[in-house]
């Protein structure tokens, strides 16, 4: 039996139908992606399946016994010791061990009553299996590299989700369902999300993701829900778009068809009675079905159409930078010593944990943050700016009022066009364009950023995380209008397939105050990265070393000197202890406890796996010289 059954399953609140005789089933083991458009009703189906909601009709039925958890989408900014938050997912069994203790407290200073109380909590303890729960919560913790006395308050968003997941994961759940998890994460706690989600055996998850890559790793299954609908599809993310791409045609052939039929019967019941002879009751009834399906029929949600303003061409030369630093107060500089040169056409993603200073070395670059060293701007530059934090929005005013500021009308590539017009192209109606910007979706002010955004006339774009919350098809749709833009851009996001598809150089933060520059996007940086250059180098040599055994013709061998032949046999043995050191370095520093337990001696082994790097590549360049040598 399935895990989770869905059966008919009605939902509405006013509007379309967001279920509309909705069927599925979850089986044990598996992991679905459950993807659509902003607003079509995901994060819905997730609170049904949970039990907050009720259908309207149909059925949800769950196997008997199994628990189910949810990580929800939204990280809480509330203050508290991560040990009691993560404890709180065990339910009444951590409000009992709590009363316990406080009652224990109080006992220990005379309180005869709180003693009392310790005889009935203890019962419900042993009852509840509570006294292992302390046991579990530190168990998950180090799992999960977090410090159990740390406050949430002072935790980055990466480790929020941690906590939230560990909360989630505490009770072991049968299903664990996930609502955006990767939200606001940066590269590496995605990519550690990743590897723990799939080191965790059997466990079965039901998530919702706009985040290719994430899905494309993690996804056994995609569920689409478009219209109403759920439709599935094996496979990933890749092999989902595939199969859609043949469905959209079977069902674009199909209503052609549905389309021919209705208007050649709408012919027939306009002629007169002599045309049609005798009135045909029959065929009344079934053009009058006809018309009520194709009132019924949901088209499929419009693509945002997006294209940007022209500005006069920028200069070559856009940013010309030299030694820029930032320093906050007395701290070490968040960007230390960076110099690069920006040219027109260049599109530039800038990758990094959050917090290490990529938002602040946008506005040191714009004018916006004082710094030391020298930003030369080129001339002719008309930026157009979306910024992370949605400053540019105006919460209580409309969609309406906030893209054209007042007016019914606003200029497009030189042509007039009224506001309603132009916002249906980013799939607001009239009737949501009235709407104000506080009642609409994370997805819905993005694509007003982006509509007002593209109003503007310019030569340089800057992102600051644009991705969030959007949904894939307009993702893509994004993708393809910064690639054919023909202005700068400056990109910072955490979407990985975003980043692939768009930059045509990287540059990335070490956390340190360091920055450096690679070609291509985010992949070419993974095989660019020093860690990655040793092991590419190592590679080579051995390559280099089969293919000179295999196509050289045998020479008379050199008889080394006894320091170099001593110095040949033990060089194989000393690149292995380096390697060994060097896994087990990057192993530990993987998951980031070690700087929350002992950060001086994790900044040590940092240092040393940089240290490592170098010796491994010597070594293995004068064991190719003396392996030369003695070949002759």
């Amino acid at each position: 039996m399935a895990y989770i059954t869905l059966r008919d399953v009605q939902l509405a609140f006013g509007g379309p139908a967001l279920l509309d005789g909705a069927n599925f089933s979850l089986e044990r083991g598996e992991r679905v992606c459950l993807i659509g458009r902003n607003g079509e009703g995901k994060s819905t189906l997730l609170k049904l399946i949970e039990g907050s909601l009720l259908p309207d009709s149909g059925e949800v039925s769950l196997q008997n016994g199994i628990t189910i958890s949810m990580l929800a989408q939204d990280v809480p900014m509330d203050s508290g010791k991560v040990a009691d938050i993560v404890a709180d997912g065990a339910g009444e069994a951590a409000e009992v061990l709590r009363a316990y203790h406080e009652a224990s407290d109080a006992c220990v200073l005379g309180d005869m009553d709180a003693c009392d109380r310790m005889g009935e909590l203890q019962h419900k303890l042993d009852q509840l299996d509570g006294w292992a729960l302390e046991t579990k919560v530190n168990s998950i913790l180090s799992k999960m590299g977090l410090d159990p006395d740390a406050d949430l308050a002072d935790l980055s968003g990466g480790r929020k989700r941690r906590v939230l997941l560990a909360r989630a994961l505490l009770t072991q759940p049968d299903v664990l369902l996930l609502d955006e998890p990767t939200n606001h994460l940066d590269v590496e706690s995605i990519e550690w999300l990743e590897k723990f989600l799939l080191d965790q055996n059997n466990l079965t998850l039901l998530f919702i993701s706009h985040d290719r890559s994430f899905v494309d790793s993690i996804a056994t299954r995609i569920v689409e829900l478009d219209r109403g609908t759920l439709r599935s599809y094996e496979g990933n993310y890749s092999r989902y778009l595939e199969l859609k791409a043949q469905q959209m045609e079977a069902e674009e052939k199909q209503n052609a068809l549905f389309d021919k039929r209705l208007a050649e019967e709408e012919v027939w019941i306009r002629q007169g009675i002599k045309a049609r002879r005798t009135r045909n009751e029959g065929r009344v009834r079934a053009l009058k079905e006809l018309r009520e399906q194709s009132k019924a029929r949901r088209s499929q949600q419009g693509k945002v159409s997006m294209a940007t303003q022209d500005a006069s061409r920028s200069g070559k030369v856009v940013f010309e930078i030299e030694n820029l630093s930032v320093r906050f107060g007395h701290d070490a500089p968040i960007i230390k010593d960076f110099s690069a040169l920006v040219l027109r056409g260049d599109r530039i993603g800038l990758v990094g944990d959050n917090g290490v200073g990529k938002t602040t070395l946008i506005k040191a670059i714009l004018g916006e943050q004082e710094h030391t060293g020298t930003v030369k701007t080129g001339t002719q530059l008309e930026v157009a700016y979306f910024d992370q934090l949605r400053n540019a929005l105006d919460l209580e005013k409309s969609v309406k009022d906030n893209v054209s500021e007042g007016s019914d009308h606003v200029d497009v590539n030189g042509s007039r066009r009224h506001i309603y017009s132009y916002l249906q192209d980013f799939l607001f109606s009239p009737e949501r364009a009235r709407t104000p910007v506080k009642a609409l979706s994370g997805g819905e002010r993005n694509r007003i950023l982006l509509a007002k955004l593209l109003l503007k006339p310019s030569n340089l774009i800057v992102m600051d995380e644009p991705t969030n919350d959007l949904d894939m098809v307009t993702l893509e749709l994004l993708e393809e209008m910064l690639s054919d833009y023909k202005g700068t851009l400056l990109l910072i996001s955490h979407d990985r397939a975003f980043m692939d598809n768009v930059v045509t150089s990287t540059w990335v933060f070490d956390g340190k105050g360091n920055i450096d520059e690679y070609i291509g996007g985010y992949q070419d940086y993974l095989q660019q990265r020093p860690d990655q250059t040793v092991v590419d180098q190592k590679s080579a040599v051995k390559k280099a070393a089969a293919k000179a055994e295999a196509n050289v013709a045998p020479a008379k061998k050199v008889k080394l000197s006894y320091k170099d032949q001593r110095a040949l046999d033990q060089l194989p043995a000393e690149i292995e202890a380096l390697e060994k050191e060097q896994a087990q370095l990057s192993e530990k520093l993987a998951d980031g406890s070690w700087f929350i337990t002992d950060a001086g001696a994790a900044a040590k082994a940092s240092q040393r796996l940089a240290e490592i790097d170098d010796q491994m590549l010597e070594k293995m360049e004068r064991l190719e010289e003396l392996e030369n040598m003695a070949k002759g």
